[in-house]
This record gives C-alpha cells, sequence and structure tokens, in this order.
C-alpha cells in the first residue's frame, strides 16, 4: 500500500507539495466549523450549567466546576472531528487551536457585555486565577486540544 493510499484509508488527505507550509482553505473552514459547534455546546453547557448547578453549589463553585466539564466536552468534540478537520502537522494543529482561543475570548467577552450586560470586573474575575477563575486553563486546553485528538487518533504527521 502506498503512503498516500495509506493515509486516505486513515481519513487524512496529503496533496503532493502541500504538507509544509500554510493551512489549507478547507481545513481552516472546517475548524471554523468545529469551533462553531464547540460554541454552541459550550453554550448550552454554560445555560444548563447556570440553571441547574448554579442554585445548588453557587456561581464560583459551579462556574470551576464548568470549566473542567467544558474541558471534557471539547475533547470528546475534537476527538470526533480531528480527521474530518484535516491537519496532520503539529504546527497547524496548534494554530487552530490558537485560532478556537481567541475566537473564543472574542467570544466571551461579546456575550457577556453585549447579551448578557456584565460588567468588565466579572468577565475579568473568570480570566483571573487569583480570584478562582479557571478560564486560562481551559483556554490553554483548548489551544492544545486538536494536537492532543491527533495524538490519540494517530494522525500521520503528528
Amino acid at each position: 500500500m502506498t503512503a498516500n493510499n495509506y493515509m486516505q484509508r486513515a481519513g487524512t488527505h496529503q496533496v503532493p507539495g502541500r504538507g509544509r507550509g500554510r493551512l489549507g482553505a478547507r481545513p481552516l473552514v472546517r475548524a471554523l466549523l468545529v469551533w462553531l459547534l464547540l460554541m454552541v455546546v459550550e453554550s448550552v453547557h454554560g445555560t444548563l450549567r447556570a440553571l441547574l448547578l448554579t442554585p445548588i453549589l453557587g456561581d464560583i463553585l459551579a462556574r470551576r466546576l464548568g470549566v473542567l466539564t467544558g474541558a471534557v466536552l471539547i475533547v470528546i468534540i475534537t476527538l470526533l472531528t480531528i480527521r474530518w478537520i484535516g491537519a496532520t502537522r503539529m504546527g497547524h494543529l496548534l494554530g487552530i487551536g490558537l485560532l478556537w482561543v481567541a475566537l473564543t475570548v472574542v467570544f466571551e467577552i461579546a456575550l457577556g457585555r453585549l447579551i448578557m450586560n456584565l460588567d468588565w470586573s466579572r468577565i475579568a474575575s473568570d480570566y483571573d486565577l487569583r480570584q478562582g477563575g479557571l478560564m486560562p486553563l481551559g483556554l490553554l486546553f483548548m489551544l492544545l486540544a486538536p494536537g492532543i485528538a491527533a495524538r490519540l487518533k494517530r494522525i500521520h504527521g503528528v
């Protein structure tokens, strides 16, 4: 079996001469679609956390638990979609993770300020480890999730 046949059967595609350099348009679009899925799932997750856990555990503990369960959701979705995304180089996978983190921070701030009318100190508290905010850990996990998923799925080139 040739290397190209093996990679096609493994769910990855390599175009000769495209294995190095910039990430192609198709994997980038797919990475953006997966990020949208992540935001939908995380938004539902956050809503359920606020409705079900916050009244029982309190806001801070519920948010801390939410970061951990959110990380689990991120890894599950990433594991299910990483082959479909089509990125096979660690640099590209880290780039996808960085894109997801940047978009997520913008999304969180926009959601907090424009939709939920949260003040800046409340938004910042999620990012301040000294105040118990665990969002930086969740974002670090999001950054690394594509590479971790690719390794777990044994995607060629990682």
